[in-house]
C-alpha cells in the first residue's frame, strides 16, 4: 500500500505544470528525446576558470514501474567521440584532441555507459540514482541526484507523454584512467543531465 501511494503521488507531483498533465502516465518505457538531451562536463582550469564541453550523442531508456518506482531503471549510452568542447580558435581541433588517444581515447573505448543499479526516493520529487558508470574501459559505481521536473500527458508537440528530470553527478577522471595534465587541469568532473524522455 505504502509503495502504491508513493507511485501515485509519483504520478500526480505536477498536475499544473507547463501545459498540465491531462492524462495519467503509464507504467512502460520511454526513450530519451535527442532535441531535449544535454550531458556537459566541466574541469578546472589551471585554477582560473571551469572549461565546459558536452557529448552531443546520446540514447537513454527509462523503464518505469510507477507500481514499485525504486524498480524502475534507466541505461545510457554516450558516443565518445561526439564530445564537443565549443573551442572557438582555429588553431587546433580541440574535439579530435579530445577525444584522442590521450585523453578519451574514443577509438579505443567508443562508449560511455550507465546502468542504474538501484533509485531511493527522497523529498522535493527528487532521487538518488545509483548505478554503473562505464567510462575509459573502467567500471566505477556513480550516483545521479536527480530532480523530475514534470509529466505532461499529452506534450502539446510530440502528442504523448513526457518526463523530464534534471540531474547531477561528480566523479574523479582518474579513477577512470584518464589523467591527462594532472594537476593543471582538474581532477574533478562534474556533469549535468537535462533530459526528456518521451513514451508512446
Amino acid at each position: 500500500m505504502k509503495r502504491r501511494l508513493i507511485a501515485l503521488l509519483f504520478c500526480g507531483l505536477f498536475p499544473t505544470m507547463g501545459f498540465g498533465q491531462t492524462v495519467p502516465l503509464k507504467s512502460g518505457t520511454y526513450q530519451s528525446d535527442p532535441a531535449h538531451t544535454n550531458v556537459l562536463w566541466s574541469v578546472t582550469h589551471h585554477g582560473a576558470s571551469n572549461y565546459i564541453g558536452r557529448f552531443n550523442s546520446i540514447k537513454a531508456t527509462l523503464d518505469l514501474n510507477l507500481d514499485q518506482v525504486q524498480k524502475s531503471s534507466v541505461v545510457a549510452e554516450i558516443t565518445v567521440s561526439s564530445v564537443d568542447t565549443n573551442y572557438p580558435l582555429t588553431d587546433k581541433d580541440f574535439d579530435a584532441q579530445v577525444a584522442g588517444p590521450d585523453i578519451l581515447d574514443a577509438k579505443t573505448h567508443p562508449v560511455i555507459t550507465f546502468k542504474s543499479t538501484s533509485i531511493e526516493l527522497g523529498a522535493d520529487n527528487t532521487a538518488k540514482i545509483t548505478g554503473d558508470l562505464s567510462f575509459h574501459g573502467v567500471t566505477k559505481e556513480a550516483v545521479l541526484d536527480t530532480k523530475m521536473n514534470a509529466m505532461i500527458n499529452p506534450h502539446p508537440i510530440t502528442k504523448g507523454p513526457v518526463i523530464g528530470f534534471s540531474a547531477k553527478a561528480m566523479i574523479k577522471r582518474s579513477d577512470f584512467g584518464v589523467d591527462f595534465l594532472q594537476g593543471s587541469i582538474g581532477d574533478d568532473v562534474p556533469i549535468t543531465i537535462e533530459i526528456e524522455f518521451m513514451g508512446k
